[in-house]
């Protein structure tokens, strides 16, 4: 929540200018429109003004613009070096954009100068989680929790900790404290939904509807609760109020997370457009020869998460996490795609050595080879070969209407603006067949696809082929990958600690009546599963 906080570099100033206040009341009501001429005009007369520019770096945060929130920040710190609200914003910004280290630099610095925050505490937290230091992220939350006890929302965090290192005992009971504490604390309730283990009693069912039905709900409350009352009712068999919540929680959600299906298609069409045989040819063999990583992309809730367990219980692979460093070096190259032929001799060996080196502080075994499961690779598989020419690619792939539901009805945390629509979704999805049936063309044999279906059926021969493509022998803790003791941080972290079951494949069925706008969208991708259709000339929409 945006809050107006005395500028150190006029401790004493009497009052605050008008247009600050409207700005702040604007941002907490995340009016954005209003916000930002307010903030520009009062930046314009004072450019010096360090509050203004802290909540004008939020304002860019919440529309995803870090950069410039970044720079807004680091511009209010030099200002005012003891301004500690724009440093713990900065720290903010740099744990969203995947530089966990730096951001904990900036904490010990926030930390000093205001230790009783719980705020900053709770993210020191997160990002020792990002990093892979769970054991030291506990123990802060634990420290935590013993000073201030009743703080609802450091008891959620503790849960999601506590699930990723699969004490989900444990961490049910944080989840089910902070709903005691605040019970109408929607992302708690979905916590315990996005188990897909726990079943909501008569009880829990009242207590949300209770919440939902309140006036001063906030949106985000509001959102995740409609989305957990979806999972209690599809959990009872009763697909119609079911769906009835998810498209409630899909529709608030989606209102706040604009997202245009003509951006993906065209950036599809720019990538068929751009990664031909000439040109691909023509940049072979220039990127950095490790093979280290191992990409599993895809649409999200396709396997990925099953593919990795599998892979990660292998003696020589590291599973990691969902790396957003693929997407941030390709958007930082001017031009992308297209001006990958352009660049400098020796610029693509230095993108993959940047992408193993911001990936280095994930990696916290000595085991050669390691995952980056980030779904939305997809797009940028010709810029990781390129990069990264001897890299593994995998593609999990699951049944259109099944994948595609699944993503309805799950709440993400951050980005996947497309899942939020039915319509969106099946663009998005026919976008990416397309998408990846060019690359088959152009860089045949490069990527392997797991067809979710096939390694439900046949699991032991679909392991030991995706283990043949990444270059490795067979081992049996491959097909005992429920077994395997290790951190999962998605939202299948239950679910892959349990057998290969067939649930996943037919969950989709009772809401079929509802289903027309997506089987509209997917057209001929749905007729011709698993495999993709004809390749068409790229075309925007």
């Amino acid at each position: 929540m945006a809050n107006v906080t005395t500028s150190p570099r006029s401790p004493a100033a009497p009052a605050y200018d008008p247009r600050l206040v409207r700005a702040a009341v604007a941002m907490n009501e995340n009016d954005l429109p209003t916000a930002e001429p307010l903030l520009r005009s009062l930046l314009k007369d004072d450019p010096f003004d360090v509050r203004a520019i802290r909540l004008f770096a939020e304002l860019a945060g919440r529309i995803g613009r870090y950069t410039d929130a970044e720079n807004l920040l680091r511009r209010a710190i030099e200002l005012a070096p003891q301004f500690t609200p724009a440093r713990a914003n900065l720290a903010l910004v740099l744990y969203r954009t995947n530089r966990a280290p730096e951001a904990l630099e900036e904490l010990a610095k926030v930390t000093a100068d205001d230790p009783d925050n719980v705020g900053h505490a709770n993210l020191q937290a997160a990002a020792y989680g990002r990093l892979g230091e769970f054991d030291e992220a506990l123990a802060l939350y634990e420290q935590v929790l013993q000073q201030a006890p009743n703080q609802p929302r450091v008891w959620m965090s503790y849960g999601h900790m506590l699930k990723t290192v699969g004490r989900q005992a444990d961490g049910i009971a944080a989840y089910r404290k902070a709903i005691e504490l605040l019970p109408v604390l929607g992302e708690a309730w979905w916590s315990l939904a996005n188990l897909k283990t726990v079943k909501f009693s008569d009880d829990d069912i009242a207590a949300m509807q209770s919440a939902l039905a309140r006036d001063d709900l906030t949106p985000d409350d509001r959102w995740h609760l409609d989305f957990s009352l979806g999972k209690a009712f599809e959990d009872r068999g009763e697909a119609e109020a079911a769906f009835r919540h998810y498209s409630a929680g899909n529709e608030l959600r989606r209102r706040r997370m604009p997202y245009k299906a003509e951006d993906t298609t065209e950036s599809v069409d720019a990538a068929i457009a751009t990664f031909t045989p000439a040109l691909l040819s023509g940049l072979s063999g220039q990127g950095c020869a490790a093979p280290d990583p191992i990409f599993v992309l895809g649409m999200p809730r396709a396997g990925s998460t099953l593919v990795e367990q599998i892979l990660a219980s292998h003696s020589q692979v590291e599973g990691t996490s969902e790396l957003s460093d693929i997407g941030f070096l390709a958007r930082n190259v001017e031009g992308y795609p297209v001006a990958l032929v352009d660049l400098p001799e020796g610029e693509l060996r230095r993108l993959g050595e940047a992408y193993l080196l911001r990936t280095r502080v994930q990696r916290h075994t000595s085991r050669p080879l390691f995952i980056d499961k980030m779904p939305n690779n997809w797009l940028h598989v010709p810029f990781i070969h390129l990069i990264l020419p001897n890299a593994k690619i995998v593609d999990a792939r699951r049944h259109p209407l099944a994948c595609c539901f699944s993503n309805f009805k799950q709440h993400f945390a951050r980005g996947q603006g497309f899942s939020y629509s039915l319509d969106d979704m099946g663009r998005y999805y026919r976008d990416y067949v397309r998408a990846m049936a060019h690359y088959d063309q152009v860089l045949p044999g490069l990527v392997h696809r797991v067809i979710y279906e096939r390694m439900v059926d046949n699991t032991e021969a679909e392991v030991r082929a995706l283990l043949q493509h990444c270059g490795l022998q067979f081992e049996e803790a491959c097909l005992a990958f429920h077994q395997t003791e290790r951190a999962v941080r998605t939202a299948s972290s239950e679910q892959v600690r349990r057998p290969i079951f067939r649930e996943g494949t037919e969950a989709w069925m009772p809401f079929e009546p509802w289903l027309g706008p997506l089987k509209t969208a997917l057209g001929d991708v749905l007729d011709c599963y698993p495999e993709a259709p004809t390749t068409r000339e790229p075309t925007s929409l």
